[in-house]
């Protein structure tokens, strides 16, 4: 397996693009995306648990019922959530899309993003369907077209693909994902959309999804707000050439692999770009007696504002490291946990049997200036592990938020 270019234009047979159509002010930024595949695709997504969600996800979820799509778009500047004709604005947009491209308004996903409770005017999306769709490339410029018309606060795109093989065949995944705040771990907490030219059953392809986020998207935390917009989708249109995956087995497990890459790299992404963030936080459990309580302890500590403020202040603070699993709920024995912190400056201990040792303030504030840190946490108790990621938290955060909306 090698990491190429490409996002979600890597896949045979995926063409994708990124316009400026008048729903932001800011005319520089993009935003409206679309992802279209040259045949029907096999597809599956998971959306967010908040009781609050997007007219989008209602339409997408109604639209993947039978698991099959062919295009993607999706609108940033705008939620369309929280709008009594939401759900109407988020059926024309597939029904335009579906004009325009010529497949089944039933194959198209819908997202949105942006201010919440605003309404959605339809125009502007469709003045900029025609450019939008003559500008359809499937190069890496498409592809990345796309991922900056799906940014909203993000001050990068983001993107990830992988060449790989199953069963002897070359295939591709890529993906490309869009969040910098309102991002916590309750399913997916952003927008990401994933294609892969892998030959993969919808019920197969359902199962890695749905799996894969449980250990990654469900384990990134910037600010502890669970958004109402939040969704994944694959879409996998089997242009590789490869036996059908319809079981578990060899090649199952190779695709899993390739998802679970593409997805870790975009937690990182997402973690490391989180709202006012100057560093990327990875907290790494080990030695936990379940994989429930390896979780539970690493989204604690990821989540933790003291620990994530002492990040930001390259502050060995040890002690809140311990607080946050002491209130996680997880089963723990405190006298069994080492903690130490680790950076490409090096790594320093801090923490053994659940008690301070000697260590080098100098050395470890060095090892916390680096902009991507690892806070290892070893419970002494059996052999399941979980990683978390997020970010520290800066002053910027709440400047980012205090006029987001105005």
């Amino acid at each position: 397996m090698k990491l190429i270019q490409g996002g979600v234009c890597a896949a045979k047979g995926f063409r994708a693009n990124g316009v400026h159509c008048g729903i932001r002010k800011n005319k520089i930024k993009k935003d409206l995306a679309l992802i279209v595949s040259d045949v029907p695709a096999n597809a599956a997504a998971v959306y967010t648990t908040n009781l609050v969600k997007g007219a989008p996800l209602l339409v997408t979820k109604k639209h993947l019922s039978n698991g099959v799509a062919q295009a993607m778009i999706c609108n940033s500047g705008n939620a369309n959530t929280c709008n009594a004709n939401g759900v109407e604005v988020a059926e024309k947009m597939s029904e335009l899309v579906a004009e325009i491209v010529g497949v089944d308004k039933e194959d198209v996903i819908v997202a949105s993003t942006g201010v919440i409770g605003q309404p959605l005017d339809i125009t502007p999306i469709k003045a900029g369907l025609p450019s939008l769709v003559s500008g359809l490339s499937s190069d890496h410029l498409g592809a990345r077209a796309a991922a900056e018309a799906i940014m909203t606060t993000d001050t990068i795109s983001k993107e990830v693909a992988v060449e790989f093989e199953i069963g002897g065949v070359t295939c591709h995944l890529g993906g490309i994902a869009k969040g910098s705040g309102m991002i916590h771990p309750n399913m997916a907490t952003m927008l990401c959309f994933i294609t892969t030219d892998v030959k993969i059953s919808a019920a197969m392809l359902a199962k890695a999804v749905s799996s894969d986020v449980q250990r990654t998207f469900n384990m990134v935390s910037i600010d502890g707000d669970t958004s109402t917009n939040d969704m994944v989708s694959v879409m996998a249109n089997g242009l590789a050439g490869n036996a059908e995956i319809v079981a578990d087995g060899a090649d199952f497990e190779a695709f899993m692999t390739a998802l679970n890459t593409v997805t870790v790299g975009l937690c990182r992404l997402l973690a490391g770009d989180g709202e006012g963030a100057t560093k990327l936080l990875e907290c790494k459990v080990t030695g936990a007696a379940s994989l429930s309580v390896a979780k539970t302890v690493a989204k604690s500590v990821i989540c933790s504002s003291l620990l994530k403020s002492a990040m930001f202040g390259a502050d060995a603070n040890w002690g809140r490291v311990l607080c946050a699993i002491g209130y996680s709920g997880a089963a723990v024995e405190v006298d069994k946990i080492d903690v130490a912190f680790r950076s490409a400056k090096g790594t320093v201990a801090v923490c053994k049997n659940g008690a301070g040792i000697d260590f080098s303030e100098e050395i470890a504030k060095e090892i916390l200036l680096e902009n991507e840190i690892e806070i290892l946490v070893s419970l002494g108790e059996g052999a399941f592990e979980a990683t978390a990621w997020g970010c520290d938290l800066t002053y910027d955060y709440v400047k980012i938020n205090g006029d987001y909306r105005t």
